[in-house]
């Protein structure tokens, strides 16, 4: 199962690279373009989609990793026991955020696909269609919180401190 998992969280972090890379070619396509007297349509809206996507996508492989930051100002300064008691009660609190995220980002999903509501664009997209990487990137950011809070809840460490500590090591 944790190959499994981690191999999610590889995904999700490669289709935020991919996102990147789209939004890169979109943009040196629109200045060649200019170049040589061609618009691209909708290029921005495009562009825009992809970086939702990206920022969404990258959520859960950033947490896994232990690259969002925090702030463990007083954390580290607790002892072991009290420390655990703190991270899952944190953890707690972000599993609720996040599921309730995911929970809203695939309900407007559902709404724009239900009203078919359209972009404004020279290409009209459905928006239900962009909107969908945000709610599996909310989705796997909520299913990375509730694997580390699973871990946080059975006393054994979360995967991203062993990343934070890992991180702190080198420096």
């Amino acid at each position: 199962m944790t190959h499994f998992k981690d191999t999610c969280y590889r995904m999700s972090g490669w289709l935020s690279g991919l996102c990147i890379v789209i939004i890169t070619v979109l943009l040196l396509a629109q200045i060649v373009g200019r170049l040589f007297g061609f618009i691209v349509p909708s290029a921005e809206d495009f562009a825009g989609y992809a970086l939702a996507a990206s920022t969404f996508f990258g959520l859960a492989y950033t947490f896994h990793e232990g690259g969002h930051i925090r702030v463990t100002l007083l954390i580290q300064r607790l002892n072991q026991g009290p420390r655990k008691v703190q991270e899952a009660f944190v953890l707690t609190l972000g599993l609720i955020l996040s599921a309730f995220v995911a929970y809203a980002c695939c309900y407007m999903v559902y709404e724009s696909y239900i009203y078919e509501e359209v972009s404004y664009g020279y290409i009209p997209v459905p928006l239900w269609i962009p909107q969908l990487s945000v709610a599996l990137g909310a989705i796997a950011l909520a299913l990375a919180v509730l694997d580390a809070w699973l871990s946080a809840i059975r006393g054994q460490s979360p995967h991203y401190i062993r990343h934070e500590d890992e991180l702190s090591l080198e420096e």
